[in-house]
């Protein structure tokens, strides 16, 4: 293993004060080393992995977790923050690397140069002896982890440095530690057989994994790739902490230390949710949206909103049908922008978000929410539960074309289904969502409308929310309607086609929706939003519904199992006399 200037172990020496005599050194030597990497390299620098969601290498061969929040002082809290953030940018860039036995993996060739640009911020670094502030400082931490889960796995160790000075409570104690600096000193170790690289921030650890296709431990590593502990090794001295307050390092003049705040990233606007926010959020929290037509930002110390991908998110609405695989595809590249957009504005102090649900699995995947707590504004069924309820009722009905047209990529609704899982609260009005998380579920009420002024006037016709689809329950009203020979009025879109309600007595509103209603109707698979439910019981008109509707038993409210033609008619039937 190569010994390059200024981060290599070496016998303990008195401890010399960094001055700029020293410092001017010290870049010009990691200057000329990195000229002469480059020099070596050009041309013949490892190859970039690819990357795979699974590839068949889901068994954890070696796993590696460590906390992300190792000093809890007032006075390390900002580079506590600011470590966390390059850790969050580096573990988006090798999550997911698959290496082929033999195949060299290297540090830098995947995370590049910790730059301010590329989102990178002051951390602890190692420097000269000392932890000062550089921008990418702690990015440690995970070439740590990753010469942990290497040697477990039995990859062959290529290029390995040790740190010049013990950092107390970290790998360098035991000497199975990997320092990095861009770009002449790196890691780097080939695969002992097909592997796949797992780099995930929760909360409050750093988790690196080694997966390959059985969980067998990999072969004993040789003498040469063994953890080294150098003899007499120092402490190093921390500018945070040290009492020299006249080295020109000293960070006396770096100001009051940063403090964790919250975030709240919406986007489909729900009143129940914006009365949320505005009674959740502190003086000092961020708000970021596609707009602010409809959700107040008053009270908030940062706002800050991304209308371009909105704009375009609306016009590719309006560019593809209403149902199908075309709209679901342009609905999630448009929203994947609006995430990165708001992603991108979040400081390095925001250590809790409270983000739409829409958004989020594009937050989780891009890794923005790594070493944050997170809450999730739920708007509708998790992705893979709505799939698996649809998946169901294709299958008894193979005829229902529209039940296998709503379906997103299986890495995105896996994404969301993880996100999910590590949330620490949802909320929702919506009764259904709401029991799905247990006492992880803040359900909130839903808000009704007014209730107009004079009822409307009772009548025999059943109104269908719509639109005219599967999923919202058309079939099952079509069937009980035909059995009793009732009128329907459906209110929205055809989307199953022309002749849908043939053989079935229908109606339009000559005024208002409700006028001559005896009762709403909607036996949906599932409904995210039941606004036409709660005017019509907020006017006194009967509704039957499913429990897919996310509304709780209350008088006025009929509830019937989805799909159940038979209870479906029946509940008609008693509301018809």
């Amino acid at each position: 293993m190569t010994a390059l200037i200024g981060e290599v172990t070496r016998p303990s020496a008195p401890r010399s004060r960094p001055s700029r005599r020293s410092r001017a050194i010290f870049e010009l030597k990691a200057a000329g080393l990195r000229l002469r990497r480059a020099a070596l390299e050009f041309g013949h620098a490892p190859p970039r992995l690819p990357r795979a969601a699974d590839a068949g290498l889901g068994q954890i061969v070696a796993q590696s977790v460590t906390p992300l929040w190792a000093d809890p002082s007032l006075a390390e809290q900002a580079m506590q923050l600011g470590k966390v953030q390059n850790l969050r940018r580096a573990a988006a860039a090798l999550d997911g690397l698959v290496m082929a036995p033999g195949q060299v993996f290297s540090f830098w060739r995947h995370v590049g140069q910790a730059t301010r640009r590329r989102g990178y911020v002051p951390g602890r670094m190692l420097r000269e002896g000392c932890m000062v502030a550089a921008v990418g400082g702690g990015l440690c931490q995970l070439s740590n982890a990753l010469y942990d889960v290497a040697l477990r796995t039995g990859c062959r160790i290529v290029e390995r440095h040790a740190h010049s000075r013990r950092v107390p409570g970290s790998a360098a104690e035991s000497g199975r530690d990997a320092t990095v600096a861009w770009n002449y000193v790196d890691l780097r170790f080939a695969a002992s057989r097909p592997l796949r690289l797992s780099v995930k921030l929760g909360a409050r650890d750093l988790t690196v994994s080694l997966l390959a296709r059985d969980a067998a431990p990999g072969p004993a590593t040789g003498a040469d790739d063994r953890p080294i502990l150098a003899p007499g090794l120092r402490d190093a001295a921390s500018c945070g902490s040290c009492d020299q307050t006249d080295c020109f390092l000293h960070e006396h003049r770096l100001g009051p230390a940063m403090v964790g705040r919250a975030a709240f990233l919406v986007d489909e606007f729900w009143p129940e949710l914006a009365d949320y926010v505005a009674g959740a959020h502190r003086p000092d929290d961020a708000i970021g949206a596609t707009d602010f037509r409809r959700w107040a930002a008053d009270g908030f110390a940062q706002v800050y909103a991304a209308p371009l991908p909105g704009v375009l998110r609306g016009l590719a609405w309006r560019l593809t049908p209403p149902q199908g695989a075309a709209r679901r595809s342009a609905d999630a590249r448009s929203t994947a922008r609006i995430a990165a957009a708001l992603a991108r504005r979040l400081p390095t102090d925001i250590t809790e978000v409270c983000v739409a649900q829409s958004l989020l699995p594009y937050l989780w995947r891009d890794g923005a929410l790594g070493g944050r707590r997170f809450r999730v504004l739920m708007t509708r069924l998790p992705m893979a539960v709505l799939e698996a309820r649809l998946d169901e009722a294709f299958r008894e009905h193979p005829g229902r074309r529209t039940l296998a047209d709503y379906r997103a990529d299986a890495a995105l609704a896996e994404a969301e289904a993880e996100a999910l899982a590590a949330a620490d609260e949802v909320i929702t009005p919506h009764a259904e969502i709401a029991a799905l998380f247990g006492d992880r579920a803040l359900r909130l009420d839903w808000r009704r409308p007014a209730a107009p002024l004079t009822s409307p006037s009772p009548g025999r016709v059943f109104a269908f929310p719509g639109p005219t689809v599967a999923r919202k329950g058309a079939f099952e009203l079509r069937e009980a309607a035909r059995r009793l020979g009732a009128t329907v009025r459906p209110l929205g879109a055809e989307l199953e086609g022309p002749g849908f309600w043939s053989g079935v007595s229908t109606d339009a509103p000559a005024g208002s929706w409700l006028g001559g209603v005896r009762a709403v109707v909607h036996p949906a698979l599932a409904e995210a939003a039941p606004r036409k439910l709660l005017e019509a019981l907020a006017a006194g008109v009967p509704v039957i519904a499913t429990e897919a509707c996310g509304l709780t038993p209350q008088p006025g409210l009929v509830l019937v199992p989805i799909g159940d033609v038979e209870a479906l008619a029946v509940a008609m039937a008693d509301l018809n006399g």
